[in-house]
């Protein structure tokens, strides 16, 4: 990145006093006045300017994450939730009474940092980046602060390093992303060092015994990403260890030693082969957070067994954080080894819910059977993603709707499962909470109403349900309900897969105020649903409409009494309705219609209501091609369509 003009890097100093009173204002300006005489040079400006919006940082938690990220590789996305982990194994906000109220904070301090101008907005979601300028600045910084004193070579393409000429005062080392396959043998003689990164050597396979035994003082060390297959015995040294990366360590067999780390506070293993966890980790009192997250892809290649021993999670009370994504519980509430299962060797789901301080969880059952009938106290999770996978051998409909860093998510995920078959406490600690839920190839569902009523689904905004459901004729009946109220009154978003045996959408009335707030509808694969259109008219709020593989559906609007001026929608996507013959009655509303093709059979785009002109006011693209019987698309109705272009006078028509 070029050095942007002076006036931006005194804007970020102006942006940095804030609210300070009047004399700061002054002497900032008179500080700035002096910098422009005695370094005349520009870029010696732009370094004066973020020196001085650094020095009028709020508080010492700003001023450390925003040294923390010259730590990360030049031109380099910084993601948060790293940020987050160095910054707590730094030992930053230690006011913070929890780990989600600190995360929080530091999402504030990033912010605040935004708005300073020392950190920029990124293209990826959850990351920021840092202007090369100011990083070189806030290097400079950390080199020659009491307390600081990083030294930074990270992504430089180095194949090896010495600590020679190393500063005994240094407190961070960052090698991180680099192409370092061996580590010296010698001792690293910085009693003060608080932070080691080493991730994303990829061909670095050996940690030396002398290398680390002295680093009493270490609080922060990340192997991610490295070819380690066992950890040196000097670990146990590290006796002020806080947090600990070894993510997608492939190579690495034996973490025991991990044991003896007691003030360890973070643990992240994710995508480790196996997931393996050792009987050692029972020793981690202190520990908060523990990932030991694999991806779909590992999950499917490395099977779907791992190695938990009982009684090991549930001696971790302070865990306030538990990530275990495509690990399965099986028989008993089991968690599985594999080879022989031995049920006395193995963790039980209800010690996870005997969490007293678990906020946040991301585990996979096999079965909801598998659920506790009963549990000591029920568990307050505030965030969670919990998918209950079934016995159905056919990964390819299988749940993957998890996203690492996907934290603050209330999803339930249930193959094979109904809500029906959930225990009680499950229903108050999990599903009232749930936002996002997604039912894969549910035997025993009639329809989806009686599921809303049993998990009293009040607060959900996302519904899925993907086939085959051989059962579900009927999407919604309110004939046989017994509640009273609206239905699904916050759903935002709702998709229909391969609903191939759907006869009928909704049968009864709908209470008032039900789906008031759905935006989103999905249909794909209904083979045999042969109407939309009245549904459709009883969604006050709806603004996409997605309509593909529907082999029965003959129109998509055609009913009596639509009020189309009132209608909130704004796009279509039709795709592959072989039998459609009609897509609108006399619409009259700002649409965006995208018609892909595979519509043989249709004739009228849209039919006259009264023989009066239709308008579509915001009308700006509609494509139609391989319609060897479409007839009246313009000739039997005038259509009037002021807002498309001047190259799109007429509707184009492509045969």
């Amino acid at each position: 990145m070029g050095i942007p003009s002076i006036q931006i890097f005194e804007s970020a100093v102006a942006r940095a006093l804030g609210d300070e009173d009047l004399e700061e204002w002054e002497k900032a300006a008179e500080r700035l006045e002096q910098s422009k005489y005695v370094n005349p040079n520009h870029e010696e400006d732009a370094f004066q300017c973020i020196r001085l919006s650094y020095n009028y940082l709020k508080d010492g938690d700003s001023k450390s994450c925003f040294l923390l990220c010259c730590l990360f590789p030049e031109d380099r996305n910084i993601e948060i939730e790293d940020l987050f982990r160095y910054a707590i194994g730094k030992r930053l906000f230690r006011d913070a009474q929890t780990m989600e109220e600190a995360r929080g904070k530091l999402v504030t301090v990033v912010k605040y940092l935004k708005g300073s101008s020392l950190l920029l907005d990124s293209e990826e979601e959850g990351c920021v980046k840092m202007h090369d300028v100011i990083r070189d600045t806030a290097l400079n910084i950390a080199q020659s602060e009491d307390g600081h004193r990083f030294f930074v070579k990270a992504g430089c393409g180095l194949k090896g390093w010495r600590p020679r000429g190393l500063h005994e005062g240094c407190t961070a080392i960052s090698l991180m992303r680099n192409k370092i396959r061996k580590l010296p043998e010698e001792e690293l003689v910085c009693p003060n060092l608080q932070i080691l990164l080493l991730n994303r050597n990829f061909g670095l396979s050996e940690i030396p015994e002398k290398l680390i035994q002295n680093l009493k003082e270490l609080r922060v060390l990340d192997l991610s990403n490295t070819s380690i297959s066992v950890l040196p015995q000097s670990f146990s040294l590290l006796t002020n260890l806080q947090a600990l990366y070894l993510d997608d360590c492939s190579k690495l067999i034996d973490i025991s030693v991990v044991g003896k780390l007691n003030k360890l506070e973070i643990l992240s293993m994710r995508g480790c082969p196996r997931g393996q966890l050792f009987r050692e980790i029972e020793h981690l009192t202190n520990l908060r957070i523990l990932d030991v997250n694999r991806s779909w892809g590992q999950f499917i290649l490395r099977g779907r067994m791992v190695t938990i021993p009982s009684k090991v999670i549930s001696k971790l009370q302070e865990l306030e954080e538990l990530y275990m994504v495509y690990y399965v519980f099986e028989e008993d509430g089991s968690c599985v080894a594999e080879g022989p299962r031995e049920r006395t060797n193995i963790i039980r789901f209800d010690e996870i819910a005997g969490l007293s301080n678990l906020k946040i969880l991301q585990v996979g059952l096999s079965d909801e059977g598998f659920i506790p009938k009963n549990v000591e106290a029920a568990p307050d999770w505030d965030y969670f993603c919990i998918s209950v996978f079934g016995r159905c051998s056919d990964t390819t409909f299988w749940p993957v709707a998890y996203k690492q860093g996907d934290r603050n998510s209330r999803s339930l995920l249930l193959n094979g499962a109904t809500i029906n078959t959930l225990a009680d406490w499950f229903i108050k600690a999990v599903t009232e909470k749930t936002e996002k839920l997604e039912y894969n190839r549910c035997k025993g569902m009639s329809d989806i109403v009686m599921e809303y009523d049993r998990g009293r689904l009040h607060k959900l905004k996302h519904l899925t349900v993907a086939g085959p459901q051989d059962e579900l004729k009927e999407l919604m009946n309110t004939t046989r309900r017994v509640e009273i109220g609206p239905v699904f009154e916050n759903l935002e978003e709702l998709h229909l897969k391969l609903v191939f045996d759907l006869e009928e959408l909704c049968v009864g009335e709908l209470p008032p105020g039900s789906l008031s707030n759905l935006k989103v509808f999905h249909v794909y694969c209904g083979w045999i649903l042969r109407s939309v259109s009245e549904f459709v008219q009883r969604l006050p709020n709806l603004k996409k409409l997605d309509l593909n593989s529907m082999l029965k559906l003959e129109h998509v609007f055609r009913c009596e009494g639509f009020e189309p001026e009132q209608s909130k929608l704004r796009e279509m996507h039709l795709l592959w309705l072989e039998e459609l013959r009609n897509i609108c009655n006399g619409l009259m509303v700002p649409l965006h219609v995208q018609c892909s093709r595979d519509f043989p059979l249709l004739e009228r785009v849209m039919e006259a209501v009264n023989k009066e002109k239709t308008v579509l006011p915001k009308l700006k693209n509609l494509v139609l091609k391989n319609l060897p019987n479409l007839y009246g698309a313009i000739a039997v109705v005038d259509i009037e369509c002021p807002s498309l272009g001047s190259n799109w006078a007429k509707t184009d028509l492509i045969n």
